[in-house]
């Protein structure tokens, strides 16, 4: 503001205030209708839009760079402990999931058969090409289960359950998430003061997730081997008890319907210059198949029989 310019003040009745700015010799309209009020607002500095200059009317000690002013100090001072008293609230609920993931046995729950009968491959493997590193052994089975499975499950908990997922609620299941994730890792990766706060405020229970971690691996390996006779009979159980769960035609119907009619023309010509294609004639029985599923004659051995 030069020397000389005059300042213009309106009462508030909705009101717009105005400054004349000598060079120009007009009225700038400033709508202050949505402005924060003096209290809230202690602080804002001023904006340049078309070449002319809105002020607002506070002290020069309390113009700072934008960004960089008490008030955002303000808030990283309230935001820090309620984050901190927020862990301390939801800290037992973590445990008691984490030490249910990382459990052999708890509560009367065993472990699924399936998950003993693929760590071992994993082991199997590793022993057979001659891995000793441990830490790949360990990925392989934190990359098949809990991070692929559980830290799924941790941050989008609408998978399974009929709920309302907030975006604060994401944000914190995502740290609950990146907290296991951290738990799984074999290495160490050392912290800074510019750490982000969800790797800083799990910090100090880390080492002790990484112990249940190991703990439950090692347990797994120490369980009876699981024989290929009996992973047989339960995927033969778990096939017969969930028969009428899946409907073959309605998957027919969405492969049809989603993709072999929409890209028709590309899957003929594959399948006519593809030699295995030709030796097995199934641009032939595409063909067939399209006219089974034209003529709405949904004959289940006519299907099994292409």
């Amino acid at each position: 503001i030069q020397d000389g310019d005059t300042l213009s003040l309106e009462p508030r009745q909705g009101y717009n205030s105005g400054v004349y700015t000598s060079t120009s010799g007009r009225y700038a309209t400033i709508s202050s209708t949505s402005s924060p009020s003096r209290v809230t607002s202690p602080m804002l500095s001023y904006e340049n839009e078309n070449g002319v200059k809105y002020w607002h009317l506070v002290k020069p000690s309390e113009m700072e760079e934008k960004g960089k002013g008490p008030g955002n100090r303000m808030m990283a001072e309230v935001y820090l402990p309620r984050l901190l008293t927020m862990k301390g609230t939801i800290q037992n609920y973590v445990d008691n999931l984490f030490e249910t993931i990382f459990s052999v046995n708890h509560r009367g729950n065993t472990l699924p058969l399936a998950i003993k009968y693929l760590f071992d491959i994993f082991d199997d493997y590793a022993a057979h090409h001659g891995i000793t590193d441990p830490d790949v052994v360990h990925s392989w089975k934190s990359n098949s289960l809990p991070l692929r499975f559980w830290v799924n499950l941790i941050k989008n908990p609408n998978l399974i359950l009929d709920i309302h997922k907030s975006d604060t609620v994401d944000a914190c299941l995502s740290i609950v998430g990146q907290c296991l994730m951290d738990a799984c890792s074999y290495s160490d990766h050392p912290l800074t003061r510019d750490s982000p706060c969800s790797k800083l405020l799990y910090a100090k229970d880390i080492p002790n997730y990484k112990e249940w971690v190991n703990r439950y691996y090692r347990d797994i390996q120490n369980l009876p081997q699981v024989s290929d006779q009996d992973m047989n009979a339960l995927l033969t159980e778990h096939s017969n008890a969930h028969q009428y769960d899946f409907h073959s035609y309605s998957a027919l119907n969405k492969l049809y319907l989603g993709y072999a009619q929409k890209y028709r023309d590309q899957i003929l010509e594959a399948l006519y210059d593809d030699e295995f294609a030709q030796n097995n004639n199934l641009r032939e029985k595409f063909a067939n198949l399209e006219d089974l599923m034209n003529n709405d004659r949904m004959d289940h051995q006519q299907i099994t029989e292409l």
